[in-house]
């Protein structure tokens, strides 16, 4: 075992949501998330996988090769009654107050802030193992867990862009997390 605990988070690929501009549902990748994710995205040697419940993680994690178990706290961000939604039907009003208000939900799902607790919760209880973990989840969790690793506000949550089929790479010695490399 290692002396750290080194914490790969893959973003899922591609899917007709993200390609479309729609808010998510349980969907599929499409065939660009299925040629996106190929051997370039480096992962190393890992004692432990996880991925989150939705089929977009699960395929993705497939693809690599990986014998993840799902995690409920690597699901993505719940956007309520916006879900499966265009952003542009989305009310401006409301959408300013969910970019601007990381507290507020107005979709009736979840805030910026209960994500975060969520996945701080998360990758709190990974602290102790020491070990090179995998996790494939959506770039809410990952812009998440960058805000925890930094101890950002999470008004900077939305700063922060993740590609489909990136791989950030976070480090936990001792006391902190530490964002390691990000591509």
């Amino acid at each position: 075992m290692s002396e750290v605990v080194r914490l790969t988070l893959v973003s899922h690929a591609m899917t007709d949501a993200m390609a479309a501009g729609r808010f998510a549902t349980d969907e599929p990748l499409n065939a660009v998330g299925h040629r996106q994710v190929d051997s370039s995205i480096e992962l190393g040697v890992s004692e432990r996988a996880y991925c989150g419940p939705e089929k977009r993680t699960r395929q993705t994690a497939e693809l690599l090769g990986l014998q993840a178990g799902i995690d409920t706290r690597l699901a993505d961000l719940d956007c309520g009654r916006w879900r499966g939604d265009v952003l542009g039907r989305v009310d401006a009003a409301d959408l300013a107050i969910w970019l601007t208000d990381p507290t507020r939900a107005p979709h009736g799902g979840e805030s910026v802030v209960d994500l975060i607790d969520r996945v701080k919760g998360w990758m709190d209880s990974l602290t102790a193992d020491r070990a090179r973990l995998v996790a494939v989840t959506h770039p809410s969790v990952i812009r998440a867990a960058i805000v925890i690793a930094l101890d950002a506000p999470p008004k900077s949550f939305w700063r922060i862009d993740i590609a489909p089929a990136s791989r950030t790479v976070l480090h936990f010695r001792g006391h902190a997390w530490t964002l390691r490399s990000n591509r």
